[in-house]
């Protein structure tokens, strides 16, 4: 009897070896959504890379936005985790997130000092009017004058940090997309980053 509970013991653990994706295993973000609009956009440019004002750039800026779609190709397809938001502002963060297959995207609160859970996405972070931002690495700061949406690509680990100099928000990425209100399908409250740093953080969200 021993020895046909040790028996079925292992054909238990072969089967689910066998048929369910083992936790340890890497995460393939190349058959997202994210992916396909990413490699679209790189291959419209790449098609027209000796004469950028087709695709209505300027030579400088066709070279920035080539770079910025050539490195979310990177994070897509090197990614090992969900995309993640770190918050590293001093301050409650608004951030959009899901938990892929079980929720719609929406707003969360993450607090001070925080890092989403990888269960869930973090597509991108609230930032409202008012509110001094730098959106890329090395960018100028700006004031909002209305709230703003940014989202990332599957896979990346965006940092918010607040600059102990200016005072501005920072992200260590530049965003893939930037929303304003009536643009997407994220809704985007009426909301100052006091009245965010009101909202009682969203626990389930937190790793």
């Amino acid at each position: 009897m021993k020895f046909i509970k040790i028996i079925l013991v292992a054909l238990v653990f072969i089967v689910n070896l066998t048929i369910a994706q083992p936790s340890w295993a890497g995460k393939d973000f190349t058959k997202g959504a994210d992916y396909a609009e990413v490699t679209q956009e790189l291959n419209q440019l790449l098609s027209v890379k000796g004469n950028p004002e087709q695709a209505g750039y300027t030579l400088e800026q066709f070279q920035a936005r080539l770079s910025q779609l050539q490195s979310q190709k990177y994070v897509i397809e090197t990614a090992t985790k969900r995309a993640q938001c770190h918050n590293e502002t001093g301050r409650t963060l608004g951030i959009y997130a899901n938990k892929p297959k079980k929720s719609p995207t929406q707003l969360y609160y993450l607090a001070a000092g925080q890092i989403t859970d990888d269960d869930w996405d973090c597509d991108g972070i609230y930032l409202p009017a008012g509110s001094q931002v730098i959106l890329t690495p090395n960018g100028q700061a700006q004031q909002l004058t209305e709230p703003i949406a940014v989202k990332f690509v599957d896979g990346t680990q965006s940092i918010a940090r607040t600059n102990p100099a200016t005072g501005a928000i920072e992200l260590n990425i530049a965003p893939a997309k930037v929303f304003k209100a009536g643009e997407g399908n994220w809704l985007l409250p009426t909301l100052s980053q006091a009245d965010i740093d009101a909202q009682v953080p969203s626990p389930q969200i937190i790793d």
